[in-house]
């Protein structure tokens, strides 16, 4: 794979189209937004034209709300309170730890 789209200097080139393994290997940086233009639609193009790809790229997108969803569970109120009353505890018997 010549330099084009990723990573050379790109001067009098035309961008590469990405493949699979170049698609895969980006995609939680293109999910991130961290990609240059150039790069993100090189893999916009590659995923226009490959199934494969659009389901690794649903996977993970689904996968990464999930995981989302699922931190941010609240800590209940009865548990942080005995948390504090217990780091209070020790802060009395390790002779006043400094808050």
């Amino acid at each position: 794979m010549s330099d084009g789209a990723f990573g050379g200097d790109g001067a009098d080139e035309e961008p590469e189209v990405a493949d699979c393994e170049e698609t895969v290997h980006r995609l939680y940086h293109f999910l991130d937004g961290e990609l240059t233009e150039d790069r993100r639609l090189a893999i916009r193009a590659h995923l226009d034209d490959c199934g494969p790809c659009v389901d690794v790229l649903g996977f993970e997108a689904e996968l990464r709300r999930v995981v989302a969803d699922r931190c941010r569970d609240r800590v209940p109120d009865h548990l942080r309170d005995r948390v504090a009353r217990l780091i209070d505890h020790e802060r009395v018997v390790s002779g006043g730890l400094p808050d």
